[in-house]
């Protein structure tokens, strides 16, 4: 029998639905265990649910919890109904995928945007080793920024996962 792969939703919403925190984290925490529950290849392992303005990954405290929950193992698979909830710019973007593809165990990516459709499983394409190819590229172009951006990470890690410990998803 094949393992489940560990997959996590992550949800990255506008500061406005701030005011309606309770319904937004209740419809997509629901959304995907209603995604996931008859799954026989995943097993929804929890929901990361940023409302915030920041764009930047190292001040969103529901992404690097997700991060950090990669980095310990916990996860294999990341589902996301859009690639712009991953990174607001190429930079980031490329340093999320380069991070995430270059641990132990590198992470699986999954979207549901059609005009940018991510699925490293089903890797139609050479998919993943393109994304990895695109993404060590521009880190290897701007080796200051990835450096930068690593560091951003591992601070926010610091401050909003390891120290504060709150989330908001399941």
């Amino acid at each position: 029998m094949q393992k489940k792969l560990r997959v996590a939703g992550y949800v990255k919403l506008e500061k406005l639905w701030e005011r309606r925190r309770a319904q937004a984290l209740e419809y997509h925490t629901k959304y995907y265990a209603k995604k996931y529950s008859d799954s026989t290849d995943f097993e929804l392992v929890g929901v990361y649910i940023d409302i915030t303005g920041r764009k930047e990954i190292k001040n969103r405290p529901e992404m690097l919890r997700l991060i950090h929950d990669c980095k310990e193992g916990r996860i294999d698979c990341i589902a996301t109904q859009s690639r712009a909830y991953l990174a607001a710019n190429t930079g980031e973007f490329c340093s999320l995928i380069r991070y995430l593809f270059d641990m132990a165990t590198p992470i699986h990516i999954i979207t549901e945007d059609e005009a940018y459709n991510i699925n490293t499983i089903i890797n139609e394409d050479q998919q993943k080793e393109e994304l990895y190819r695109m993404a060590y590229s521009f880190t290897e172009m701007n080796p200051d920024e990835y450096r930068k951006w690593i560091e951003g990470v591992f601070l926010g890690i610091d401050k909003h996962v390891l120290q504060e410990g709150g989330h908001y998803g399941i």
